[in-house]
């Protein structure tokens, strides 16, 4: 889909829920549902937002969209790293799948069925978010030393895997050591993670600077198939799953404006809730200035360009 076709296809109101799809589904995240289809799956990404690991009751419009379009668009170009869980000629097995459901079609992944590891390969070339506030607490990142005096948003001298536990739907994220990494899914197979992940990391910040955009931090997910054979699965360098920032205007030693869900994590720093269920409602303001930084982004990707 061209960036035109997508922002055509957006909704006006937010899609929180998958109704009337004749699947089964087996299972529902903070953003998608899955569907079994016997040999594949179908992953169909809501208009559901989350921060702070709790699913807030405002969706933004188009939001899955966007986020799955972004993935397919990086699928695409990571394919030469690493294979990706979509189905052989995806486009087309999806229309056939979803004929009599096209408005899902724009949200959706058609993909094999693959054991997905109990780890997040996180990636970190910048300090930001929850690293920042570990280095100011440690000096470093989870046992990962750096340099001192370091400033916040400021690159770091190269970029750091920093994976994390792999939790279940309402539990939080957890970082994780070389190490303790290591005993979760193995050694060898967690150093062939590490590996690819720096690989996709150092592809994501070329095409970013291309587009104007510093990619601060990402993080992927990684499945494996009977063969024990390596996929990358789930989203890929999407605004959800990384920190994007405008090359325009860095300064490192303050935040930086995010083409990412930090806008909205912001909002609700100002607030008084304590970050458990439930969450509370976003103003208007907040999620249309929500989707425009989506939407910014991939414009911005996919046109090589930022453009205002």
């Amino acid at each position: 889909m061209t960036f035109e076709e997508i922002c055509n296809q957006l909704p006006k109101q937010a899609r929180r829920e998958v109704v009337n799809l004749p699947f089964k589904k087996i299972a529902t995240g903070k953003v998608r549902e899955i569907f079994d289809l016997g040999d594949r799956l179908l992953i169909v990404a809501t208009d559901r937002l989350s921060a702070f690991d709790v699913v807030l009751p405002d969706g933004v419009p188009g939001k899955g969209l966007l986020l799955t379009q972004i993935s397919l668009w990086w699928f695409e170009r990571t394919a030469t790293i690493i294979p990706n869980h979509l189905v052989p000629n995806h486009d087309i097995e999806l229309a056939k799948l979803l004929a009599n459901f096209p408005e899902w079609i724009p949200y959706a992944m058609l993909v094999r069925k693959l054991q997905p590891l109990k780890l997040e390969a996180v990636v970190r070339g910048y300090l930001a978010g929850s690293g920042w506030k570990e280095y100011q607490k440690t000096g470093g990142l989870w046992s990962r030393h750096l340099p001192a005096e370091l400033r916040e948003s400021e690159a770091l001298p190269m970029p750091l895997f920093t994976p994390t536990t792999k939790a279940a739907v309402g539990d939080k994220d957890l970082p994780v050591t070389d190490e303790e990494g290591a005993k979760v899914i193995g050694t060898k197979r967690y150093e062939a993670v590490k590996r690819i992940a720096l690989e996709l990391f150092k592809l994501g910040t070329e095409y970013a600077a291309r587009a104007g955009l510093i990619l601060a931090d990402t993080k992927f997910e990684f499945g494996v198939d009977a063969s024990g054979e390596l996929f990358l699965i789930d989203e890929a360098l999407t605004p959800d799953s990384s920190r994007y920032w405008p090359q325009e205007g860095y300064v490192p030693g303050q935040p930086q404006p995010a083409f990412d869900k930090q806008y909205v994590r912001d909002y609700l720093e100002t607030l008084t809730w304590d970050k458990t269920p439930p969450g509370p409602n976003l103003p208007e303001d907040v999620i249309l200035k929500t989707r425009e930084k989506y939407l910014a982004a991939l414009k911005a990707l996919m046109r090589g360009k930022l453009t205002n």
